[in-house]
């Protein structure tokens, strides 16, 4: 059951695109001078047009053999800096994706609602009718990942991506974070603040990092929740309730610092949503049997918490290359989105709706999902050097565990000055790492 879920929305693989190499070969007119009406060659010329073959290494029977970059080329690549300002702004961009990737389309924004919630209904009533331990761990990883995707669709909802329509945006994206106990405006407005600062490091709200200082006066328990597997992938819930270390507030109160006045009365409505949905588990529980809303719900989850802290982590942590951070000045809305990662999941990518493409939408949150992988296409030559091509993904993404679990082992904390920073290793964290 769960492979044909995943079977059924398989994303094809991007086409590559290869710089095209840039030489100039400069061709040489023989003249010759006429006597007796013959044509002669003149000696001297072509004694001259010789010495710059043999010059310049040129043979008549050999081809041209073109290196494919030149060498002032491969300096610039020896010597980017990916915290330096890029060369572009933010309207060149904008202005390489299509129109049509700009438009919300609420009809085909619903039809993704309508065909997640049939499969996830569809999946809780197959587990109910086989009963069997041998189906419900398979149910466990694909309704989790289901509930992953309705996540996402009511994230469009927060960012308007969805459709034009306010009112729509807000009733949808309630029914889908409240089916999953996620507080809808509480959420929203906290992620609008993640985006607007996305790259800083006391500002950022999502995975941002630890100044050095504040990872020196965590104690033991609180850096292996941060930082030993299966820990950091179990932390949203609690996340929401308290925020992540060295801040405080919680996305559940009306009068938590994360909110201005002007939007209590949002945050109230999300909660009593929220509220509502533990009240209908608490009874179903009376009704079906806690054992069964557990296998049918709880668990699933819980694979859905796992699903959401290793995306959001993998947007900003794990490339090979070290990613800056900023502050003060050095920090700008581009250069912060840049940081961002994209992330290939393989046959995930259609289920989960490309979230993974993660850098444009980050950029251009406005941009719905379903055109993301045509707009970072279009915009990949203006990126150049600052865009991060994902490594591949075989159909299931295992290979990302492996990158979550060297970066949880190497990216530690920032140090406490300077306006352009890179995360730093503390050697007890990192065992077998070499300490950087």
């Amino acid at each position: 059951m769960a492979s044909w879920v995943l079977s059924q929305y398989a994303l094809n693989p991007l086409p590559h695109i290869f710089r095209t190499p840039r030489t100039s070969i400069t061709s040489h007119k023989l003249t010759v001078s006429h006597t007796n009406n013959r044509a002669t060659p003149d000696l001297t010329k072509l004694s001259l047009i010789k010495f710059r073959e043999r010059k310049l290494g040129l043979r008549v029977s050999a081809p041209f053999q073109i290196a494919s970059t030149t060498p002032e080329e491969e300096d610039e690549v020896a010597e980017f800096d990916p915290g330096s300002p890029p060369p572009f702004k933010l309207a060149d961009i904008r202005a390489a994706i299509p129109k049509h990737c700009w438009v919300k389309n609420q009809w085909r924004s619903m039809s993704y609602v309508v065909r997640d919630v049939v499969i996830v209904l569809g999946l809780a009533a197959a587990a109910v009718a086989a009963n069997s331990w041998a189906v419900w761990p398979l149910y466990w990883v694909a309704q989790g990942t289901m509930f992953w995707a309705l996540f996402v669709l009511g994230h469009d909802c927060g960012h308007g991506s969805f459709s034009n329509n306010h009112k729509l945006n807000s009733v949808v994206g309630h029914l889908l974070h409240s089916s999953i106990l996620v507080p809808y405006h509480g959420w929203r407005i906290r992620h609008r603040t993640h985006h607007q600062n996305h790259g800083h490091v006391e500002n950022d709200e999502s995975w941002h990092p630890m100044s050095e200082k504040l990872f020196r006066s965590l104690d033991k328990i609180a850096l292996t929740f941060r930082f030993k597997a299966p820990f950091p992938m179990l932390a949203y819930p609690f996340y929401l309730w308290e925020r992540s270390p060295g801040k405080t507030g919680s996305h559940y109160h009306p009068d938590s610092d994360l909110f201005v006045p002007s939007e209590k009365k949002d945050v109230i409505t999300s909660t009593i949503c929220w509220t509502t949905m533990v009240g209908l588990l608490i009874g179903l529980s009376f009704v079906m049997g806690p054992i069964q809303i557990l296998k049918l719900y709880v668990v699933p989850y819980w694979i859905f918490v796992m699903w959401l802290d290793f995306v959001t982590y993998l947007d900003h942590h794990g490339h090979e290359d070290k990613l800056p951070w900023y502050r003060g000045e050095e920090w700008s809305y581009l250069r912060g989105g840049l940081t961002t990662l994209d992330r290939d999941y393989g046959l995930i990518n259609n289920i989960h709706h490309d979230i993974g493409t993660h850098v444009i939408h980050h950029l251009f949150p406005q941009i719905p999902h379903y055109h993301l992988v045509e707009a970072t296409q279009a915009a990949k030559p203006i990126f150049g050097k600052y865009y991060k091509e994902p490594a591949k993904s075989k159909p299931l993404p295992f290979h990302l565990i492996d990158v979550l679990l060297k970066s949880l082992k190497r990216d530690h904390f920032v140090p406490d000055t300077g306006d352009i920073v890179y995360y730093q290793s503390d050697p007890q964290i990192s065992g077998s790492l070499k300490p950087e």
